[in-house]
């Protein structure tokens, strides 16, 4: 259990550090936050800070970390180094950024940030990608819980077409993404928040002191079918570690916040404590299976779940785990369509405090997100994880722009531009060489992805570094 320790006082040390570090780099104040400054009752809602902090870990704890992770853990005890490295040197000032730099930005969402630091046709591209993505994530968030959800009750009738919990589920999004947000979310995400907690204490403690062996970090790749670490285990683990469909969120509660000072808290602390929880399921997932070659063989990720929430807490614990499994997509769902909202109405300047206008952007949203339901979740799931990642690097090259032009020292902007490389360097190889993309071989699509990195690095220097020194 070496390995799975030392990546927790990664995670742990990482936020106490780190954060730090990164916090300072950015400089957080005393200015009026959107919230204080200019309240709506519907999206810019005062909010205490411990309240913001629960809700962000929800928007953002989806199926990521817990799916991911255990399909990350094909890869054996390598997964746990990803997610406490990617979590503190790459998620964490990914989320930190991108909810920070909307809170100076007037609550403004990822795309308009992205525009403003990226340029116009930058802009476009993110407005377009962004809602793309959010009624991905929206539908693979909307239809994996209702699977949970048929599994754990056994009742799932068909009607017109839409299981039951597809369609009680998409009751659910519909008043998340309509009401004001402290009318829902706010109230009933504390509650979420302490199931989703005792969850994975509960999968923590099965793990470590249900006499399992936890098989330690070695260099050798363990995956059964020996599917390539680089880049495949970098886009199986998202959430875990970090994720581009945070940065649709962050912004959200910085429409919440009243004060800068509680933005490592909330952002870049949520990061990590989502971080911790991948890394529960990622060791459960390789110490529950006495193989590797029997975790590939129990199949979907929803079936390791069940069976390890079962196996190892019995059938009450087991189905409170699982309902926390249950919670965490669907507080990501409801919130990924209301991010999409959002946007759109930032993108049209819509105002949405009337509620015709709200619907007038919400019913087409979740409309095409009950559509793409009735596709194969799997083939969904494949787009969603590479679209998500390789938004987390435009975020990241955003962020490294922002910091350059404005964080207290130039020097910070290398805490976003190291990232932002790396994760261009995995999002462009996987999509050269991923089934799902141009299906060529390694040998072209590795050299092409390290290649696209250098030149992104090179653009950021010259472009950027090179004419801000010269001012």
């Amino acid at each position: 259990m070496v390995s799975f320790f030392v990546a927790l006082a990664i995670l742990i040390g990482g936020y106490l550090i780190y954060g730090k570090v990164v916090d300072g780099g950015f400089g957080p104040d005393d200015r009026k936050t959107p919230a204080v400054e200019h309240p709506d009752g519907v999206d810019f809602v005062p909010m205490k800070s411990w309240k913001i902090f629960l809700i962000q870990l929800l928007n953002i704890a989806g199926l990521g970390p817990i799916f991911g992770a255990v399909g990350g853990a094909l890869w054996g005890p390598q997964v746990f180094l990803w997610i406490a490295l990617g979590t503190v040197f790459a998620g964490g000032v990914h989320d930190y950024l991108s909810g920070m730099i909307s809170l100076r930005e007037d609550g403004a969402s990822i795309a308009e940030i992205s525009g403003k630091y990226l340029g116009n046709g930058m802009k476009m591209v993110m407005r377009i990608f962004t809602v793309i993505l959010l009624i991905f994530v929206g539908t693979v968030f909307w239809t994996g819980p209702a699977g949970l959800l048929a599994r754990i009750t056994g009742f799932n009738p068909i009607i017109s077409g839409f299981g039951f919990w597809v369609i009680i589920i998409f009751i659910y999004y519909f008043l998340a993404t309509m009401f004001p947000i402290d009318k829902i979310i706010g109230r009933i995400y504390p509650i979420f928040g302490a199931v989703l907690i005792i969850m994975a204490l509960g999968i923590a403690g099965g793990t470590l002191f249900g006499g399992y062996t936890m098989p330690e970090f070695t260099f050798t790749n363990e995956h059964p079918k020996g599917l390539a670490l680089w880049p495949f285990m970098f886009i199986t683990v998202a959430c875990g570690a970090i994720s581009g469909f945070h940065s649709t969120q962050s912004p959200i509660m910085s429409r919440c916040m009243q004060t800068e000072r509680d933005g490592r808290k909330v952002f870049y602390g949520a990061m990590v404590a989502e971080g911790i929880i991948a890394l529960i399921w990622a060791a459960a997932g390789c110490a529950f299976y006495p193989t590797l070659s029997a975790l590939a063989a129990a199949g979907a990720p929803a079936n390791v779940v069940y069976e390890i929430s079962i196996g190892m807490l019995g059938a009450f614990g087991g189905v409170l785990a699982m309902l926390g499994v249950v919670a965490c997509p669907i507080t990501s769902g409801d919130t990924a369509f209301r991010s999409a909202r959002l946007s759109l109405a930032d993108w049209f300047k819509i105002d949405q405090g009337p509620i015709k206008f709200r619907l007038l952007i919400a019913i087409p949203l979740l409309g095409a997100g009950a559509i793409l339901s009735q596709f194969d979740y799997q083939i969904i799931w494949r787009y969603f994880a590479w679209s998500n990642q390789t938004l987390a690097a435009i975020v990241l090259w955003a962020g490294s722009v922002y910091l350059f032009k404005h964080a207290k020292k130039k020097i910070y902007c290398i805490m976003a531009a190291i990232p932002a490389t790396f994760m261009t360097a995995v999002t462009v190889t996987y999509i050269f060489i991923a089934p799902e993309g141009l299906k060529l071989p390694a040998y072209i699509g590795q050299p092409v992805g390290f290649i696209a990195a250098a030149v992104c690095l090179f653009l950021f220097i010259v472009l950027i570094v090179g004419k801000g020194n010269k001012k």
